[in-house]
């Protein structure tokens, strides 16, 4: 059985969710795990895997997706970020997974973008350069025994699906830490309306970031008050959090970067400063204005797009679903031995959570 997310708990969370309170509440978005677990020839534990985006879905030509990226600490990796801040869109899926897995994760996101659009890739001399994201999770996980796999990437592509999605220790959340309790996986959604139209806004983050001290939930400094939980080795930050924003508003790339900035104030809400180990690192993209490539599309172009006027609810709304969402992943994980420090890093009791901050 699931266990209760933070909206379940009765936490006083602002704004108003969408049918599943995930990023899949965006119209088109997909989202696929592959979870590994077990133990490596040298007795090291396995707790790792992948999770994959597929912003279009499933769809049989390749099309741009407007993005903008944002670092607010940038000790992490997350390819494809040069051209979407020059040329502001990426085209195929979006992948995380572990700091040491990068490399074969990008090369399994190349090949499923060239078998998915075959018949594209066979008429044009098109490139794929698809956009991977890492934190660390060496703490848990035997990171430098590199055990995800070609496979394990495609299979994640494969099982990507819309609807309510699983959190906690799923796809490349798997082996991660947060605020010194086990992390992983989450996401949240945002319903808003503009000029008298409805828009959804979601957050999917993968949480490994925060000292135990810092932690605040709803405004209220708890984390002081859980360090008689903290297990020794977990004082300092060894993280990083990724957060993808995901949104149908017809946005430019360069409101996209904005809206991507609004997630540094979205995991503040929690407590972080965004630490010198902590890769920060924030992708915002929406699904609005569907075309063809540049590369066989017409001359004139034009877009749909809101006034930068009208943005301040979705910037709202992205600090809204990425403090959610932290919370999330913190509420669904589950405990987790730690091989470097010894111990187990335990999952945040939701009920004395609960207890802290409403009274």
């Amino acid at each position: 059985m699931a266990k209760p997310r933070a909206r379940d708990l009765g936490l006083p969370l602002p704004g108003i969710s969408g049918p599943h309170n995930a990023i899949t509440d965006v119209p088109g978005v997909l989202v696929g795990y592959r979870t590994l677990n077990g133990v490596a020839a040298n007795g090291r534990r396995i707790q790792t895997g992948v999770t994959a985006i597929l912003p279009r879905g499933r769809e049989a030509e390749p099309q741009p997706v407007w993005a903008g990226f944002h670092a607010l600490n940038g000790n992490g990796e997350m390819t494809g970020t040069h051209w979407i801040e020059h040329g502001g869109y990426f085209v195929g899926p979006l992948c995380i997974t572990n700091s040491h897995s990068v490399g074969i994760v990008h090369h399994a996101a190349t090949r499923w973008t060239i078998d998915h659009y075959a018949a594209a890739w066979q008429r044009e001399h098109l490139w794929a350069m698809p956009v991977v994201a890492e934190t660390y999770d060496g703490v848990i996980n035997d990171i430098n025994g590199q055990h995800v796999s070609e496979a394990d990437a495609l299979a994640a592509l494969d099982a990507a699906a819309g609807g309510p999605i699983a959190e906690g220790n799923v796809g490349g959340g798997n082996g991660m830490i947060c605020y010194g309790y086990k992390g992983g996986t989450g996401s949240a959604s945002r319903r808003i309306e503009i000029d008298g139209r409805g828009y959804t806004l979601g957050a999917l983050v993968q949480a490994n970031h925060g000292q135990r001290a810092w932690l605040k939930v709803c405004g209220v400094a708890v984390g002081e008050r859980l360090e008689d939980e903290l297990p020794q080795g977990l004082e300092r930050e060894r993280g990083s959090i990724i957060v993808i924003l995901a949104t149908d508003a017809p946005l430019l790339p360069h409101q996209l970067k904005r809206l991507a900035q609004r997630a540094g104030l979205g995991i503040a809400q929690g407590g972080t400063p965004g630490g010198n180990n902590s890769g920060d690192i924030f992708l915002a993209f929406s699904v609005a204005n569907p075309r063809p490539l540049p590369q066989v599309s017409v001359i004139r172009q034009s877009l749909d797009y809101l006034s930068d006027e009208c943005c301040d609810a979705l910037y709202l709304a992205a600090v809204q679903a990425t403090d959610e969402a932290v919370l999330n992943a913190m509420l669904a994980a589950e405990d987790a031995p730690m091989q470097k420090p010894e111990g187990i890093c335990r999952a945040i009791d939701g009920e004395r959570l609960r207890t802290l901050v409403t009274g």
